[in-house]
C-alpha cells in the first residue's frame, strides 16, 4: 500500500515529487523492525548502522543513471547504475568507521552528488500512457523484496544486510520506467528529487540506531519517525523553491 501510494503520488505532481517520496525509509524501515523482532534488538542496530551508510551506494546509483541515461537507453543506465551501487557497498563493507563519521560521509556524498548530477533544461510534462500492470508490479516486486531480504538476513550478517536494504529497487524503477515512457530529462528529475530525500533516510536511520537498543522498538522508531518526517518537510520546501 505504501509504495502503491507513493507511485500514485508521483504520478499526480511529477517525477521529482515522486523521488522525494522514494526517498522516504518505505521499505528498509519495516525491514528493519522486522529484523529487530526476529534477531534482536543489537541485530537491528548494527543493520541500521549498515541502511544508514547505503545511502552512499544510493546516491552513486543517481549519478550513474542519471549520467549514462543522457547517452543511452534505459537497460544500460539501469546496470551502470547497479554497478556504482555494487561497487560503493563493496568498499563500505570494509570501511571500519561508526555511527557518526559514517552519517557524516552520507550527508556529503548526497552534497557531492547533487552536484555531479547532469544539468537539464526544465522538462515539459508528458502525459505518457502506462500498462494495466505497472502498478500492481510495482508493488508486488518491492514487496518481495522486503520478504527475500528479511529471510536471508541470518545468513548476510547484520553489516552486510545493512547495506545490501537500501538497493534502490523503487528508484530503480521509478527512473526506469520514466527514462522509458517520457525520456531521460524527466528519470534525471525523478532521482534528483530522490538525491533530496535521501536526507529523511539518513535522519530516520542515524536516530534509529543510536536509540535501538537504548529505548526499544516503540519509542526508537516513534523518534526516528518524527525525525524523518521533519527533514522530509525542509526538503519539500527545497524542492518548491527549485
Amino acid at each position: 500500500m505504501l509504495i502503491g501510494g507513493a507511485s500514485l503520488a508521483g504520478r499526480r505532481w511529477g517525477p521529482a515529487v515522486g523521488g522525494w517520496i522514494v526517498g522516504l525509509p518505505l521499505t528498509s524501515a519495516p525491514i528493519a523492525f522486522f529484523l529487530a523482532r526476529d534477531h534482536g534488538l543489537a541485530f537491528a542496530a548494527a543493520a541500521a548502522v549498515g541502511i544508514m551508510a547505503g545511502t552512499v551506494s544510493q546516491a552513486a546509483f543517481c549519478v550513474a543513471y542519471a549520467r549514462t541515461a543522457m547517452r543511452a537507453h534505459w537497460p544500460l543506465a539501469t546496470l551502470a547504475g547497479s554497478i556504482a551501487f555494487a561497487l560503493a557497498t563493496l568498499a563500505l563493507r570494509w570501511l571500519p568507521l561508526s555511527l557518526v563519521p559514517l552519517a557524516a560521509l552520507a550527508v556529503l556524498s548526497l552534497l557531492l552528488s547533487t552536484r555531479l548530477m547532469p544539468a537539464l533544461a526544465a522538462a515539459p510534462r508528458a502525459a505518457a500512457p502506462l500498462p494495466w500492470w505497472d502498478l500492481p508490479a510495482r508493488m508486488v516486486v518491492t514487496t518481495g523484496f522486503v520478504v527475500l531480504l528479511t529471510g536471508v538476513a541470518s545468513l548476510l550478517g547484520p553489516r552486510l544486510t545493512g547495506l545490501v536494504t537500501p538497493f534502490p529497487l523503487y528508484g530503480m524503477m521509478l527512473s526506469g520506467f520514466t527514462h522509458a515512457l517520457e525520456g531521460p530529462a524527466r528519470a534525471a528529475g525523478a532521482l534528483r528529487g530522490l538525491l533530496l530525500g535521501l536526507y529523511c533516510f539518513t535522519g530516520f536511520f542515524f536516530v534509529l540506531a543510536a536509540l535501538l537498543e537504548r529505548a526499544g522498538v516503540a519509542l526508537a522508531f516513534t523518534a526516528a519517525a518524527a525525525v524523518a518526517l521533519a527533514i522530509q518537510s525542509l526538503a519539500l520546501w527545497a524542492l518548491r523553491r527549485s
